[in-house]
């Protein structure tokens, strides 16, 4: 592109071109001595997993955990089953859970055991207790639990009132003003002031007033959710229109057990006694909760950056996905959320699926589901990430959506003025969303950024907080902090190889080049991070700064003559000399490349079992002749045409030497006739045109200013009535459309022949290109770059919030 034609930025600190510790000119290294190896499979030789007898304990264990998740019991949901009574009304219907409610209090009264893990879960255990206390006080029974419970919400109730440092569960404002007029009914003396019980049911009864004056589907799915805090002010009837086929009201115990004490409805009873089957004597705030805790797993685990350790149990999670996709799946469709996160992953993993689901946006997905009304910025946030995941050029739905998400949930953010943790996390999560959105999101920095804040990850909040009790989170973060510090181990070693391999091919003397080694190692470490990619990140990297050498010697270092010498050697190179270079410049260059293709070549062998050394050789002479085009242009002061122009600067980016050598060590063989396919020569060619445009709207002030041509001069030059404003939209329409177009080939699996670990490549360096051309003030100044490559490469994690 070079890496040269990144912004221009110059390190502060960290390694450099040149290397103090340098290794005699006489003793040129092996293959193996600059970084270039031989697969490793990802669990191998992994001295940060420990003795390989424990790390397969630990890994067994972990990867028992896809099989079988178990979601925690809720105190609330269990009392309200609890008080749906038999058919001779003086007994409990489930007397087992009446039986778990008194033998599950705890000392202080409540009965919520997270609020003293997490004191801003307050609200959440205020609604627990005073519903455990309501089960006890219906059947008579437990007179001093009652009394224990009511002293809990007395001295609890004035703490919880604090907005700003309290979580709400969904529908508190609702539902716990409900709990307070069945008491009322009960008889049930309430250690509360008349006027505040009367503020909490005015506050009720006014929001169920502006609900109803809303005719929207969506606004009745949440008052038909929250049915139990609104007795009989909603019509029954009315709510057993959600009823799901399962029976119940939302996979929802507590709503579906209001249902039943109303309606005595056999469908409700069915699907409570199913729950207490499997649960014995106690119910989960929701459940099935099967495919989207699977789901959230694998979001989690890709998350950390250790997918790779569980891509066999990942695979059978998608393949479960997937047939409940097809099948329309109610537990699936019916989630806004599930829906959202089985979009994204069954995309990316190569499923070809629609999406249609998401056709009318808000409209149609968010109105069946009372997730759109309830402030659920974590559902819209999964729909914001699931609308990015664009596979062709007309999704208007993805476009309509990420349009509708991304303005809801900047709107959301500034309106948040509340301090709880769960509320600090959701909140961060969203403004990284925003501004890291998922094609300009480096995997590495991502990784770290989601180990060092993973503390409040394990607790999800819906009307009570539940947790999956047998996903260890302990184990999975555990295993993220050892495999990114082994990594960072590895990367500093190979930078240190780099640092050697610049100075024996003597690459510092050109005073003309700058220096990117840095940058150009740490492209290559932020996304193909995992060790077995080593090959891969050296090939990489000494490419990146050899182009980027290349093109500052085409644009400020060299002579006509130097140029044309040059292109001459390239092209005979097996039968060029020294002796032939007509400068010392041209030497030292001709001298890396010879070096380095042959390194790649010896290191080609031991990956794909043939010679692969026509095939770098026409990369590198395609380079230099676009190259050598762009200079004649300028030398000639040649206006070229717009196409004339993208044709050749899609090469003369200088992408080519970067990514398509690499894709010859990243596992697959590859075939003459796999680089020769339109498919493989489309991948290029999209992620170059993003890429050289990109270029192009971040420097066009400066370019224009130094008279070079671009994308834009030359759209406003034949287009003479084009503003500058116009040129710059069309152009970001375009690099819009071939991203979408090339994330459309990398996740297209049938009719594919290019193998996917290679597409990704393209897609990998197209992430980087949006990142690094972002902002000219962002992510993209010095600062922001160095903080960037010491982060990925040299600082250890940062775990005091975990």
């Amino acid at each position: 592109m070079s890496l040269a034609r990144y912004p221009d930025l110059h390190p502060t600190k960290g390694h450099h071109l040149r290397n103090r510790h340098r290794r005699p000119t006489s003793a040129r290294p092996s293959a193996s001595s600059l970084g270039f190896s031989v697969p490793l499979h990802p669990e191998a030789k992994n001295p940060a997993l420990g003795h390989q007898e424990d790390m397969n304990l630990r890994m067994n264990r972990m990867k028992e955990m896809f099989r079988n998740l178990e979601v925690s019991v809720s105190a609330y949901d269990t009392a309200w089953v609890a008080m749906i009574p038999s058919s001779s009304a003086g007994s409990p219907l489930f007397p087992q859970c009446l039986n778990w409610v008194l033998e599950n209090q705890r000392r202080d009264g409540s009965f919520d055991d997270l609020h003293d893990e997490h004191p801003c879960l307050l609200r959440s255990s205020l609604t627990s207790t005073l519903a455990c206390v309501l089960a006890l006080k219906k059947w008579n029974v437990g007179d001093k639990y009652i009394e224990k419970g009511l002293y809990f919400i007395e001295s609890k109730f004035e703490d919880a009132d604090k907005y700003e440092e309290q979580h709400s569960p969904i529908g508190f404002d609702i539902i716990f003003p409900g709990l307070l007029e069945y008491a009322k009914n009960l008889n049930l003396n309430l250690p509360l002031s008349a006027s505040h019980v009367r503020r909490m049911l005015d506050k009720r009864d006014s929001e169920f007033r502006r609900i109803c004056h809303n005719n929207s589907k969506g606004k009745k799915a949440c008052l038909a959710y929250l049915a139990e805090g609104l007795g009989q002010l909603l019509g029954w009837e009315e709510v057993m229109k959600y009823q799901r086929k399962n029976g119940s009201l939302f996979n929802s115990p507590s709503a579906t057990a209001a249902a039943l004490i109303n309606l005595q409805d056999t469908r409700c009873f069915e699907y409570l006694t199913s729950l207490l089957c499997r649960f014995q004597d106690a119910v989960p705030t929701i459940y099935p909760l099967d495919i989207y805790a699977r789901l959230l797993l694998v979001d989690n685990i890709e998350k950390l950056g250790i997918d790779r350790y569980f891509r066999n149990e990942i695979n059978t999670v998608m393949d479960d996905t997937y047939r409940c996709w097809l099948e329309n799946d109610e537990d699936l469709f019916s989630d806004v959320t599930t829906a959202a996160l089985a979009f994204r992953h069954l995309r990316m993993n190569g499923y070809e699926i629609c999406s249609d689901v998401f056709d009318g946006s808000k409209e149609v997905m968010l109105s069946t589901s009372m997730e759109g009304h309830t402030s659920d910025i974590s559902a819209v946030l999964e729909l914001y990430r699931a609308s990015q995941i664009t596979a062709s050029r007309s999704e208007p739905a993805l476009q309509n959506l990420k349009s509708w998400s991304s303005d809801f949930l900047k709107k959301k953010l500034s309106m948040i003025n509340q301090r709880d943790e769960f509320t600090r996390v959701i909140t961060k999560e969203v403004d990284y969303a925003l501004k890291f959105p998922f094609h300009m999101n480096l995997e590495r920095l991502a990784s770290r950024r989601n180990i060092e804040n993973c503390n409040a990850a394990s607790i999800h909040i819906l009307k009570a907080p539940y947790k999956i009790n047998n996903v260890n989170h302990k184990d999975f973060i555990g295993l993220a902090i050892e495999d990114f510090t082994w990594c960072q181990s590895l990367y500093r070693e190979e930078l240190q190889q780099l640092d050697r391999w610049v100075e024996e091919n003597r690459l510092h003397h050109l005073t003309f080049a700058r220096q990117k080694l840095s940058y150009c190692y740490f492209s290559a470490a932020s996304t193909l991070f995992a060790p077995e990619m080593a090959t891969a990140r050296m090939s990489w990297a000494k490419n990146g700064v050899l182009t980027t050498v290349v093109d500052d010697f085409f644009d400020i270092g060299g002579s006509r003559e130097e140029l044309e010498n040059l292109i001459e050697l390239v092209q005979k190179m097996d039968a060029s000399s020294p002796a032939d270079c007509c400068s010392s410049q041209v030497e030292i260059i001709f001298s890396a490349l010879c070096s380095t293709i042959s390194d790649l070549v010896a290191a080609a062998m031991s990956w794909q079992g043939r010679n692969i050394r026509g095939h770098l050789k026409q990369i590198w002479l395609n380079l230099l002749r676009s190259m050598m085009k762009e200079a004649e242009w300028k030398i000639d002061k040649k206006v070229p045409t717009l196409d004339e122009y993208m044709t050749n600067s899609r090469v003369s980016f200088a992408l080519g030497p970067i990514i398509l050598p690499a894709l010859y060590f990243v596992g697959p063989v590859i075939s003459d006739e796999v680089i020769n396919l339109p498919e493989y020569e489309q991948l290029f060619l999209l992620t170059s045109t993003c890429g050289r445009l990109l270029n192009d709207v971040q420097g066009f002030q400066r370019e224009s200013s130094e008279g070079k041509l671009s994308s834009i001069s030359l759209y406003m030059r034949e287009r003479a009535c084009a503003s500058e404003e116009e040129a710059i939209r069309q152009i970001r329409s375009t690099i819009d459309e071939s991203r979408h177009e090339l994330l459309g080939l990398v996740v297209k699996n049938s009719g594919s022949e290019v193998p996917r670990a290679c597409k990704d490549l393209f897609w990998k360096m197209c992430r980087i290109l949006h990142l690094f051309y972002a902002n000219c003030d962002g992510f993209t100044s010095p600062k922001e770059m160095m903080g960037a490559i010491y982060a990925v490469i040299h600082a250890p994690l940062d775990l005091s919030s975990s």
